[in-house]
């Protein structure tokens, strides 16, 4: 049974350990600091919550089950690539986004001067006004891994709707659904 709500919504969260030797891309925007974060592709923590987001919001399983790490072509891959392919998918089942919200969790280094780049560049990937993409950065308060400078998170929320461009159900439809 196919439902007849316009609306939903997903939840993503990731996690990356900082490391020497690697660069630190967030929102496909590539911030100067002497760590970056570890991982199979370019390892984008915001880039890969939001993309498990969108995944969640239509039941599409996660971003390892799409872009597993056992593959070697999405070794250093760019993430906000993968966001594409995933936003595909989305638009392939009907849909559209209306917002996104993400709070990235990060001791160092500061992020406040990068955060409308990473809005701009997700919005791009999403197709929509960057002023739908809200992008935070906080810090852990010196808790956990992050707190300890060794990792960054990423919690995101987003929204989908039914596209427009859709055509609507039919009264029968929403008499099945």
């Amino acid at each position: 049974m196919m439902s007849t709500c316009p609306f939903r919504v997903g939840t993503g969260y990731d996690i990356h350990r900082l490391v020497p030797g690697r660069p630190l891309v967030l929102g496909g925007v590539t911030i100067p600091y002497e760590l970056g974060l570890l991982g199979h592709s370019d390892a984008d923590a915001l880039a890969h919550a939001v993309t498990d987001a969108l995944l969640g919001a239509l039941a599409l399983g996660d971003i390892g089950t799409h872009f597993p790490d056992t593959d070697p072509r999405w070794a250093n891959a760019n993430s906000l690539v993968l966001l594409g392919h995933t936003m595909a998918l989305v638009m392939a089942q009907g849909f559209e986004v209306v917002n996104v919200d993400a709070s990235i969790l990060a001791e160092r280094p500061k992020l406040a001067p990068y955060l409308a780049a990473m809005r701009e560049r997700l919005a791009e990937v999403l197709q929509v006004a960057p002023t739908t993409v809200s992008v935070k950065a906080k810090t852990n308060e010196g808790l956990d891994a992050v707190g300890r400078r060794a990792a960054i998170s990423v919690h995101a929320v987003v929204l989908l709707c039914r596209s427009a461009q859709r055509l609507p159900l039919s009264p029968d439809q929403h008499r099945e659904a």
